[in-house]
């Protein structure tokens, strides 16, 4: 991974008063992937969509969409969902890219062919970065989405409802010990720039939260994790999965952890989901080390403390996200003020 020049990115966190809805996500189904149409109707049944909020299409099953195949795509959400949608959950772990471009990436910000002559350029800026906005499509025309990324259909299962389960569950400060945030980091000097950006050692929300520097994952805390943040090519030991809280968020900084087929030899954001994570991130093509390319580690926390969902935090920490892949659970808010929890399924898969 190219080294890059840091630029200061610290910047203060705006107070935000809203925060997506299920009635805000558009659900899209690609019926040629049997993981897709099985993990899609668990979803829809979890998070109660209705069948307006459902789009199926029909896609390769393959890590990169073609141009044309992603034009399609796109002019079929814009037509479904028109402007209703602020965000989309994708069904499916392929495809994950279009070109160099992260689909995640390129369904909001475009695709843009400039970008694959030179990946460690910089790219387009995102105007929903660090904002206060709670309507991303509305404000921006920026419709968010993030996949239902996992090994396979029960692995998406169990994420879902981790997602679910983690609704309003941090919501009161004083009913159990700190949720962690583990800042880690390592001796891969290049994958450790974002270091630089990591905040004190210190509680939020009201001691709800815990601030950690570790040296290692290794050091990681081994329970009530929230959140890990570290720079690393491979993650040779991860939290065991009873450490993680529902709707925790975690991501490593290296140049290919979005593509998820593997077919470099990094770790990839996959990994995080089996361990336990709800949510992470990883970019699908070589973006150097532009600290402008990953979640800023402040702005994390900061959004998803205030009670945004998880889509939102990440997208919100990321100040050019154009090779960025989203995966996990989009609407999973532990610290949003607590509602009454949706009833499991008897057989939502089928």
């Amino acid at each position: 991974m190219p080294r890059a020049r840091i630029e200061p990115l610290l910047q203060r966190v705006p107070l935000v008063l809203d925060r997506l809805r299920p009635a805000d996500i558009g659900l899209v189904i690609n019926v040629r992937d049997p993981y897709s149409v099985a993990v899609g109707a668990y979803y829809a049944a979890r998070r109660g969509l209705q069948p307006e909020q459902v789009l199926r299409v029909d896609l390769p099953v393959q890590p990169a969409l073609s141009v044309p195949d992603f034009d399609a795509l796109q002019q079929a959400i814009d037509r479904h969902f028109g402007a209703r949608a602020q965000a989309l959950a994708l069904a499916w772990t392929q495809p994950y890219a279009v070109a160099c471009s992260a689909i995640t990436g390129a369904l909001a910000m475009g695709h843009d062919e400039a970008l694959c002559r030179q990946t460690c350029a910089p790219t387009r800026v995102s105007p929903y970065a660090n904002s206060r906005s709670a309507r991303p499509y509305g404000d921006f025309r920026m419709r968010l989405s993030m996949l239902l990324a996992a090994p396979d259909v029960a692995q998406a299962q169990a994420l879902i409802d981790r997602g679910v389960r983690a609704d309003g569950s941090l919501s009161d400060a004083t009913s159990t010990a700190p949720a962690v945030v583990a800042y880690v980091r390592t001796g891969d000097p290049a994958r450790n720039v974002r270091s630089a950006l990591y905040p004190a050692a210190t509680q939020l929300a009201g001691g709800a939260v815990q601030l950690v520097r570790v040296q290692g994952l290794e050091a990681t805390p081994a329970e009530r994790l929230l959140l890990v943040s570290v720079g690393a090519a491979q993650l040779r030991t991860l939290p065991p999965e009873s450490a993680w809280l529902p709707g925790a968020l975690a991501d490593h900084l290296t140049s290919v952890g979005g593509d998820l087929a593997g077919s470099h030899d990094q770790t990839t954001a996959l990994a995080w989901i089996t361990a336990g994570a709800t949510a992470s991130h990883g970019t699908v093509s070589e973006p150097c080390s532009h600290l402008q390319k990953f979640p800023h580690p402040g702005w994390l926390i900061g959004h998803y403390a205030q009670g945004a969902t998880a889509i939102e935090a990440y997208w919100k920490s990321v100040l050019w996200p154009q090779q960025s892949l989203f995966i996990g659970e989009p609407l999973a808010a532990p610290f949003a003020p607590a509602k009454p929890r949706a009833a499991a399924p008897a057989s939502a898969a089928h």
